[in-house]
């Protein structure tokens, strides 16, 4: 199969398109997909660079990707709720490949009207998002929560499940971002970049942190005694601790595949705007790592097979 592959540590250029990567195994209670699309995340390239080796390590070479969109062709033995024709999507491992075997279990199917392709771009950011909302931060109806990277994928993801949730939003972004902002329909919206601003906020009952650095440190001192910080990001060292009243959450996203086809509900009925930046073909993940890297250009998808072949 063709797959794209890393076999050092290092920078785009170290992914390698390769036409004849051997098949993944398969075992009874797994789930064979013909790849249409992958997505890049920041975790991909983080992974590739060396930089999350402690978080995730890799047996090399390897194949990069998390979420992948396709057509089922072959089940395992104790699979049953899909069969080969099925039009699927998951979080998963090793999916920057023509084909990815997962776990049956971990494998929804996707519905229909909704593009199979761009569907690629939903699992781990949906994950991610409302994890780090309904887990790390525990917040319910009516309390104040600030999610910061409001604009970004986990971001308008985390923003979709709190306003689901009937929670308080404020969007905390860039100043050069704030009008973006304001297309999600939260009550306020916040330029994280103005010291002022975030000097103005009252005790928060939580925060959603996509950003981390000190934009996150400032946050965290909002928070209320009592209150919950939940990150996805990187939090300088000593912060937690200078705040022991506070719960602090890291989230890994874990599989949830009914939740991935809520959130694939939602796209395909208008209900979460999930931006595609670019669709690449599979042989330009490198350039797609790239463009990544820059930020700023929403989701990347990357192309395997049409959707109907």
């Amino acid at each position: 199969m063709q797959a794209v592959r890393l076999y050092r540590y290092g920078g785009p250029e170290v992914l390698v398109f390769e036409e004849h990567v051997p098949d993944p195994p398969m075992n009874g209670d797994a789930v064979m997909i013909e790849t249409v699309a992958a997505s890049v995340n920041p975790i991909d390239w983080k992974v590739r660079s060396g930089a999350r080796q402690k978080d995730f390590p890799l047996l090399l070479p390897a194949i990069l990707g998390r979420d992948v969109s396709g057509v089922v062709s072959a089940v395992g033995g104790n699979v049953r709720h899909v069969k080969p024709g099925d039009r699927v999507l998951a979080m998963g491992d090793a999916t920057y490949a023509e084909k990815v075997v997962i776990g049956g279990s971990l494998v929804t199917h996707a519905p229909d009207g909704l593009d199979l392709a761009d569907a690629a771009a939903i699992p781990l950011i949906s994950l991610t998002g409302d994890q780090l909302v309904r887990h790390a931060t525990a917040v319910t109806k009516g309390q104040t929560l600030v999610v910061s990277g409001a604009i970004g994928s986990v971001g308008r993801a985390a923003v979709h499940t709190a306003l689901k949730l009937g929670v308080r939003v404020i969007a905390a972004v860039r100043a050069r971002q704030v009008d973006a902002a304001r297309q999600l329909n939260v009550p306020e919206v916040l330029a994280i970049d103005d010291d002022a601003a975030i000097a103005g906020l009252p005790p928060l009952d939580a925060v959603a942190d996509t950003v981390g650095g000190e934009a996150a440190v400032k946050l965290l001192a909002k928070v209320k005694p009592g209150g919950s910080f939940g990150f996805a990001s990187v939090l300088p060292a000593g912060a937690a601790d200078a705040h022991p009243s506070v719960k602090v959450t890291r989230v890994f996203a874990r599989p949830d595949p009914s939740k991935v086809r809520e959130f694939a509900d939602d796209v395909r009925d208008g209900k979460f705007a999930l931006p595609i930046g670019h669709r690449l073909p599979l042989r330009d993940a490198a350039h797609a790592h790239v463009l990544g890297e820059r930020g700023g250009v929403g989701k990347i998808i990357l192309l395997v097979r049409p959707a109907g072949g």
